[in-house]
């Protein structure tokens, strides 16, 4: 599997400084060591010191002290004070530099002992020769002899032990000596071999991706070029001209996607050629659901009023209200074809986008189809903007006269505000009327649903339908906010702008 160059590289760098981490710890590993075991050096040579000071001053404090009995000259004590002085600072000492040594610890705490006690040897014979007997003296004398060749063993067993550490140390210190500048040159040429292996290739990456970048630049202009001439016919497409071609006969993606293209023209050609039939057949329904269709109506209508007119005194009350019933039926039927007309021709009319005050709108709507036993209020929040007047118009006009046409008594309160919703305006159209329950709150956007009787006149179930059909011809939504008993709110949004 084929890297790409900025793996290559990454992986190049990361091998590469985890050599020289690896060099730079064997190096300090080996300068360490070396640190290391030259400090144990000097603190080798710091014990022997200190032990041969121990017993180079103890013994010039044993001559003094045996000059001064010999001649009785306290000159001779010099010795003996110092070593009084200056021992229990060098025992302190020496017993610190060997805390990491139990071994030879343990000699310097028996040194430590036979140094005591031979000062408490020593002691007695620097006082006045007259106060101590010849034979006590003596005895005396002969400790002190042995104390000293007890000292003098323990110096021994100490010295050789250092001088044994002495040996071991400074030859791991020769050893770490050696090899320091060999760990440090070899940590260096290996990070030279490694940079300079990573940099050549790198060069040679960026010469073979700039010999890519090259072919690129040239594959990209002719894509480039075809890519216009898709772009071209999209433009055209969105503009309705389903006729036009690609002519690109290359057998690669683009090529295959202009094909497809082609064919997709081609099909929206026959599609809107189908369409625009459908719409004329449509158009012509319209015309004779209008005229074909309402002029019977209308006849009867006229029949039903003669023989009310004719037969006044004639008609018993049953007939009375048979033809009651009779214009009723009428009626709704006039109605239900009015409204699949408007239905029908939602989306189809042209118009031209005007300025609207929508406050004013309402007002005017509120003035036709809302009674004066209602009272309209109207949120001075409502916006002025450029839309389609007619629709929105339609909307309120709908909406307002469900809300007197469902309500449970004869006045009531209705309300009309605004919000800003971002891109559009949020509209709220709300009553106090008898409310919606919520399991009809779909339903009631559904063609030919109502919550009245079907045979009321005023109930042909179309009214909604087609305030929902002109919100979504405009991308907007509308619901309802309802509860039985507490009134109903139906909130839609419509968009600033128009498309």
């Amino acid at each position: 599997m084929q890297l790409q160059t900025d793996t290559k590289i990454i992986l190049g760098f990361a091998i590469a400084m985890s050599v020289l981490l690896l060099t730079s710890a064997a190096s300090f590993w080996s300068i360490r060591g070396l640190s290391i075991q030259t400090r144990y050096v000097e603190h080798t040579y710091q014990t022997l010191q200190e032990v041969e000071s121990i017993t180079a001053v103890l013994k010039d404090a044993q001559a003094g002290v045996r000059g001064y009995l010999l001649t009785g000259d306290t000159i001779y004590l010099q010795p003996y004070s110092i070593a009084t002085d200056q021992l229990p600072n060098s025992l302190r000492r020496v017993m610190e530099l060997s805390v990491e040594n139990p071994s030879q610890r343990a000699r310097l705490d028996s040194l430590r002992s036979f140094v005591e006690q031979e000062f408490r040897i020593l002691r007695p014979m620097t006082m006045s020769t007259q106060v101590m007997g010849t034979f006590a003296r003596q005895t005396l004398l002969d400790t002190d002899r042995q104390t000293m060749r007890q000292v003098r063993i323990l110096y021994n067993r100490i010295r050789r032990e250092e001088l044994a550490a002495l040996a071991q140390r400074s030859a791991l210190q020769e050893t770490f000596e050696r090899t320091t500048p060999i760990a440090v040159l070899l940590s260096a040429i290996l990070a030279l071999v490694i940079v300079a292996t990573l940099v050549r290739k790198i060069v040679r990456e960026l010469a073979d991706n700039r010999r890519l970048q090259a072919e690129l630049t040239t594959v990209n202009a002719g894509i480039t070029k075809r890519i216009g001439i898709i772009r071209g016919l999209a433009e055209q497409v969105v503009r309705g001209d389903y006729k036009v071609k690609i002519p690109d006969k290359e057998q690669d993606s683009l090529g295959g996607l202009a094909g497809l293209l082609n064919r997709m023209t081609e099909a929206l050609d026959q599609s809107f050629s189908a369409l625009e039939k459908r719409n004329q057949e449509l158009d012509q329904f319209a015309y004779v659901a209008s005229h074909d269709l309402k002029a019977p109506l209308r006849g009867i209508t006229t029949i039903v009023k003669w023989i009310e007119e004719e037969l006044t005194t004639e008609l018993s009350p049953q007939m009375r209200t048979y033809l009651e019933q009779m214009k009723g039926r009428l009626a709704r039927l006039d109605d239900l074809i009015n409204g699949l007309l408007a239905y029908a021709r939602v989306g189809r009319t042209t118009y031209t986008a005007q300025e609207v005050n929508v406050a004013k709108l309402v007002h005017e709507v509120g003035e036709l189809v809302v009674p004066p036993s209602f009272e309209l209020d109207i949120s001075p929040s409502l916006p002025t903007f450029v839309t389609n007047p007619l629709s929105l118009q339609q909307v309120f006009t709908n909406l307002l006269s469900n809300a007197v046409k469902y309500h449970h008594r004869g006045n009531g309160r209705l309300t009309v505000s605004c919000q800003d919703a971002g891109d559009f305006f949020e509209f709220r159209v709300q009553d106090d009327g008898p409310g919606i329950a919520p399991e009809y709150h779909q339903k009631i956007f559904l063609l030919f649903q109502t919550l009245r009787d079907r045979h009321s006149s005023e109930s042909t179930g179309i009214g909604l339908s087609i305030v929902k059909k002109i919100i979504d011809e405009q991308q907007g939504t509308i619901r309802v906010e309802s509860a039985v008993g507490e009134g109903a709110a139906f909130v839609f949004t419509w968009p600033k702008a128009q498309a």
